[in-house]
């Protein structure tokens, strides 16, 4: 925002902010080649202007006129789908995968749970309370433990396979049971089903995907989205993470984002509802 936004429209009051404006940042984004950036840009303002219609400063947000302007990114370090029409392909993709039990559950349960394809892969049934809904672990990157809120839909895909793989370390083992599955099994399926693991998909994108499409198609709070994806989120003493905060707005959130991948999939035009969350 410092350095692609304010220098062009900061100073300008939100009222007389238009599409064309916010476009035009967009535009000189992408131009740059960062298209990922320009869309995650085109949240973060549209974030700012529903903060701004909350408290009455604006009637409206123009982000949403912009759909489209901007190509859907590819070729970004991790390719990701950010628009509900690829997001609905790519759900009926996965449902028609011909592979194995184990990589077809796993390729289920990734949009669902958006965790690190490392974290997703290498998932202990020790850390699963499928009676509660939860699944912990210790995050790769701070070694903090992290709470991932299960939808029944994640829970209902877990209790299919746990008859097969339940008994063993690993929910997702690979063809040694006593090891986790290949960090190559996700991308190898994606790109069996017909997508480019260099532009279109990879394990690592059903993150941005989720993180893109729940800030701007269902108005979830930024903050709670990045606490959910584990990221550190700056609060009052500084940059913090904190494995319990937002919980019951996660939970929620889950819920909701389980409910809405199931309609994109089923066909359904899934109008974005603002939440509480």
């Amino acid at each position: 925002m410092a350095n692609d936004v304010f220098p062009w429209i900061g100073a300008k009051p939100i009222t007389e902010i238009t599409a064309p404006d916010v476009l035009s940042v967009l535009r000189r984004i992408d131009e740059r080649g960062a298209r990922y950036t320009a869309h995650r840009t085109r949240s973060e303002i549209s974030q700012a202007f529903r903060y701004a219609i909350a408290t009455g400063r604006v009637e409206r947000d123009p982000c949403p006129d912009l759909r489209g302007a901007i190509p859907a990114a590819k070729g970004t370090h991790f390719a990701a789908v950010v628009t509900p029409k690829e997001a609905a392909e790519l759900l009926r993709a996965i449902d028609g995968f011909r592979g194995t039990f184990v990589v077809k559950s796993a390729l289920l349960l990734a949009p669902l749970l958006f965790a690190r394809p490392g974290e997703l892969r290498k998932a202990e049934w020790t850390g699963f309370d499928l009676d509660r809904g939860e699944w912990r672990y210790l995050v790769t990157k701070n070694k903090k433990e992290h709470l991932v809120p299960l939808a029944p839909q994640a829970v209902a895909i877990l209790r299919d396979l746990h008859p097969l793989t339940g008994s063993g370390r690993y929910v997702f083992p690979g063809r040694d049971p006593h090891k986790a599955m290949s960090e190559a099994a996700v991308n190898a399926a994606l790109r069996r089903m017909g997508y480019d693991t260099k532009t279109e998909i990879t394990g690592h994108g059903f993150r941005a995907m989720a993180r893109t499409i729940l800030a701007e198609e269902l108005n979830i709070k930024v903050e709670v989205i990045e606490h959910q994806l584990s990221h550190r989120v700056p609060d009052a003493l500084g940059g913090a993470y904190n494995r319990t905060k937002f919980l019951e707005a996660r939970r929620a959130m889950m819920r909701q984002w389980a409910d809405y991948l199931d309609k994109l999939k089923a066909g359904a035009e899934v109008i974005a509802i603002t939440t509480a969350a």
